[in-house]
């Protein structure tokens, strides 16, 4: 049976470049994850998704805060 998890995030990026600058800097890190960003979303959402049973829900929060962007997971 394949296990998928979902996390979002609320966000503060403001275009297409600070998206792009965090995907590319989070798939360095988790290879395995897909992430991607709703700029459509008033909360600007960064979903990850990714097939094992946990996702770094601190450490993506920590990674997005070190590229000077709020996040903060939406339960």
């Amino acid at each position: 049976m394949q296990i998928k998890t979902v996390e979002i995030f609320k966000t503060n990026v403001r275009n297409e470049n600070d998206t792009n600058k965090a995907i590319a800097f989070l798939l360095s890190l988790y290879q395995n994850y897909k992430i991607n960003f709703d700029l459509e979303d008033d909360e600007k959402i960064l979903r990850v998704e990714a097939n094992q049973p946990e996702i770094e829900t601190n450490k993506i929060i920590h990674c997005m805060v070190g590229l000077g962007y709020s996040c903060e997971r939406i339960e």
